[in-house]
């Protein structure tokens, strides 16, 4: 009997190797649209058991792909937009001669790309960073050996994976709550749009880990997975925005905790301190608090956003530290809850049903402002 041949342990494409970053070339090649996905996985943001965020990439959407798999069967289709990889370590690139047309700035060069042959239970060789839409579509297409263009970089850590999927997506019409999550995740330099949310969004997590924090597994962040959708009822972009507009702002109670000619923020301070106002908010709504926001206007994104400017006052003058500071919190909200429409009623200053609320910037202004207002009013007349 005839042995059967032994598969091949990698395979070659033809490349180009441009060299941007000394440490991190690009290779630009193509393969067939039967070949994407077995060489790259698509990795989702998901998170482990202990809460670590994996992955990066966002759920898919069926009908764009659907979509995408019918222009691919049509007559003339044409896939000009590359799909972004980033490739194992493993990887190989070998000059052909006289690859490179301009040896005296060695800035690109054609050759051979060898790739690893993906193994049964091993890890793909390629992960993609953009394109995971098409990539999909492509693996539907009728048809299977339809030309591909690929750009590709080598990265052998999930980190520098993220850094490079937040760039390239940031300004595409990404899910907004998708990059904030990954911005914590991501060590190298970012541009300041997006490094000032970073601090936000890592107060955001402490907020929905910690079995201590009223918001415990309450928050909905681009990884929830679907069984715990249900109870998370807050948006993380609504969450986030609070702690942002307090952190940023001279009057807001936690802009003293960043120290701002050393570049430091005191991470355990503001937790303390978000900690305390919002375990007295949950306690002093507990039947507004916890429910979805077509239930409860108290979490919905212009709840969180006018009670984080109460925040803002009460903790500017109630010092978190003491060990009287609950209960303190807890007064002043005492101060205000008689006035409150979070599930029922109207706002009647304001001209509102208590669901008419929206989290539109004039609409988040006057319930701050009420907010605000009563609370002054209330104190006046205890003194």
């Amino acid at each position: 009997m005839t042995p059967m041949p032994r598969k091949p342990a990698t395979t070659e494409v033809r490349a180009l190797r441009i060299v941007q970053a000394k440490d991190y070339p690009l290779y630009v090649f193509m393969l067939r649209a039967e070949e994407v996905l077995q060489f790259a996985d698509i990795s989702r943001v998901s998170r482990d058991e202990a809460g670590k965020l994996i992955g990066y990439q966002r759920p898919q959407v069926k009908k764009h792909i659907q979509e995408i798999v019918e222009y691919l069967d049509s007559d003339v289709p044409i896939f000009p937009n590359p799909i972004i990889m980033a490739l194992s370590p493993n990887v190989q690139f070998r000059s052909t001669r006289g690859g490179n047309r301009h040896p005296s700035d060695g800035i690109s060069d054609t050759g051979r790309l060898t790739i690893p042959v993906p193994q049964e239970g091993k890890p793909k060789p390629a992960w993609i960073v953009d394109g995971q839409q098409r990539a999909l579509a492509l693996a539907q297409t009728r048809r299977n050996d339809f030309p591909v263009p690929v750009t590709a970089f080598v990265a052998d850590t999930v980190n520098l994976q993220r850094d490079q999927f937040v760039r390239i997506n940031n300004t595409k019409p990404l899910p907004r709550g998708l990059v904030t999550e990954l911005l914590p995740e991501v060590d190298s330099p970012l541009p300041p749009r997006l490094a000032i949310r970073k601090a936000p969004s890592h107060l955001c997590d402490v907020l929905n880990a910690d079995k201590n924090s009223p918001f415990y597994g309450l928050i909905r962040r681009a990884s929830t997975a679907g069984t715990k959708q249900p109870d998370a009822v807050v948006t993380d972009t609504g969450i986030v925005d609070m702690i942002q507009e307090s952190l940023l702002s001279s009057s807001g109670c936690l802009y003293p905790y960043r120290h701002i000619g050393r570049g430091e923020t005191d991470f355990d301070g503001i937790i303390q301190a978000l900690f305390i106002y919002w375990t007295a908010v949950r306690d002093t709504f507990p039947v507004a608090w916890g429910k979805p926001p077509e239930k409860s206007r108290l979490m919905h994104g212009a709840g969180i956003r006018a009670m984080g400017r109460l925040m803002d006052r009460i903790l500017g003058v109630v010092d978190p530290a003491r060990s009287d500071a609950p209960e303190s919190v807890r007064q002043h909200l005492e101060l205000i809850a008689p006035y409150c429409r979070w599930t029922e009623g109207s706002w009647e200053e304001l001209g509102h049903r208590w669901n008419e609320i929206e989290n539109v910037g004039k609409h988040v202004q006057e319930l701050s402002n009420y907010l605000i207002r009563v609370h002054q009013i209330a104190r006046r007349e205890l003194t």
